[in-house]
């Protein structure tokens, strides 16, 4: 891979010609700060042992790598599932915000920021700073506070702020720029804790750097379980943490494709999507990083869409992007409606909810056709207990008031063992007795 360094770090800045940093000035000593803070904590035997510590006895790490056996009977071939909804907090967020956490202690910082739409890294990020003792903000777009209010309670329960955003589309994007304006005025004694693959250098090559346990441990795992690698390796990307997470262990393997899976929201023709990489759009800086974005013919950033709050954003991180240029990474977009049946799907099948992101990546290996694949390994990002409520009422919607019945299956009674057929028969509960 064609990569940039900082002086004297070893620091990604750039992957082929995206990346770099376009930030204020004012910023600059904390990127350079942080660059070689992270470039000595790598390689520190203190540092690593008590990350790793976190990840296996406060995490949960490693996860499991599960086989699918109805999915794979649905899709014709072996399905394994990375289960990173198994996490601590519900998703792979947790170790990037664990990792990012105690770097901020390192550098003597006792304040850290964040952006967040799904909530996971939100509620990722307020727990680890819980745990290691620091004030903690949250920016969130008040249209994602309403489809991910259990999340917003979460984090309020943890002792963070959360500070509602209500400018432009009032998700991602907006959160991620007032984290943003925070973290100039606040440099001193604050760490923004990135929560994806993208923003300015060095921040796309560390949240990779502590990401890449997914990906290590799901070779390892599946080499064992299975006794070769697989033919493939799916996720979904919005800026791109879960998925470069699992892809960099197979990066030097030609014979594993690597794909990502994007929000195609109400279709690509229809400009309401997330899919910065298989849409084909021009490079324009966001964020503090070059590379594809969503923009007008002015360069002005346009809105992206998606029903999963998670991938509802106009970029994408660098190295996505160069592994597309390269040809080493495939990106396909997934509709809005084809995610939230997989939602159901999977949740039918496997007894797993996973989450509306993760449900992108599962529509595709579940739907369209790969004769030529024989194994697939697919990263379930998280959880969707935090996406019920969008993903109910987006099935219904789409197929009806009867989105969630089963062949045969009559309306469920208005209160719990109270059959009105019954009480016509004389056989229900009689003379107000208590239902137990």
């Amino acid at each position: 891979m064609s990569t940039t360094h900082g002086p004297e770090t070893g620091s990604e800045r750039r992957f082929g010609p995206y990346g770099g940093r376009y930030v204020p000035e004012s910023l600059l000593p904390a990127l350079d700060e942080l660059e070689a803070v992270w470039s000595q904590l790598r390689d520190d035997a203190a540092f690593q042992g008590e990350f790793r510590g976190l990840l296996r006895d406060y995490v949960g790490r490693p996860s499991p790598l599960y086989l699918a056996r109805r999915l794979s009977e649905r899709a014709g071939r072996e399905v394994w599932l990375k289960r990173e909804d198994l996490n601590h907090t519900g998703a792979h967020k947790i170790n990037n915000a664990l990792g990012q956490c105690l770097i901020a202690k390192r550098m003597g910082k006792p304040r850290v920021i964040a952006e967040t739409g799904a909530g996971q890294h939100g509620v990722a990020t307020a727990t680890a700073a819980a745990l290691l003792d620091l004030e903690c903000v949250i920016y969130m777009g008040v249209e994602d506070i309403r489809r991910q209010m259990p999340n917003v309670q979460r984090m309020r329960l943890l002792g963070t702020t959360v500070q509602p955003v209500e400018s432009g589309a009032r998700t991602l994007k907006e959160a991620v720029s007032q984290a943003f304006r925070d973290w100039v005025a606040s440099v001193g004694d604050t760490h923004y804790v990135m929560g994806t693959a993208a923003g300015a250098a060095p921040f796309p090559a560390i949240v990779r750097d502590l990401q890449r346990i997914i990906g290590d441990e799901a070779r390892e795992q599946i080499l064992e379980q299975a006794g070769r690698l697989p033919d493939r390796v799916v996720a979904c990307v919005g800026g791109g943490s879960n998925a470069i997470g699992i892809f960099t262990a197979f990066l030097d393997d030609p014979g594993v494709a690597l794909v990502g899976v994007e929000a195609g929201g109400h279709g690509i023709a229809s400009g309401s999507h997330g899919a910065v990489l298989a849409s084909g759009v021009d490079a324009g800086v966001l964020h503090g990083s070059y590379g594809p974005v969503m923009q007008d013919a002015q360069g002005q950033i346009l809105e992206a869409h998606s029903v999963s709050a998670g991938l509802d954003y106009p970029g994408v991180g660098p190295q996505h992007a160069w592994l597309r240029d390269s040809g080493r990474a495939t990106y396909v977009p997934v509709e809005d409606d084809d995610a939230v049946r997989a939602f159901r799907d999977v949740a039918r099948l496997e007894g797993i909810i996973p989450a509306l992101e993760s449900s992108h990546a599962l529509h595709h290996v579940l739907n369209v056709p790969a004769p030529e694949v024989e194994v697939d390994l697919v990263c379930l990002s998280g959880r969707g207990d935090k996406d019920l409520a969008e993903a109910l009422q987006k099935l219904e919607e789409i197929d009806g008031a009867d989105a969630l019945k089963l062949d045969g299956e009559r309306t469920i009674a208005p209160a719990l063992g109270h059959d009105p057929a019954a009480d016509e028969d004389g056989a229900g509960p009689q003379g107000g007795e208590e239902v137990r």
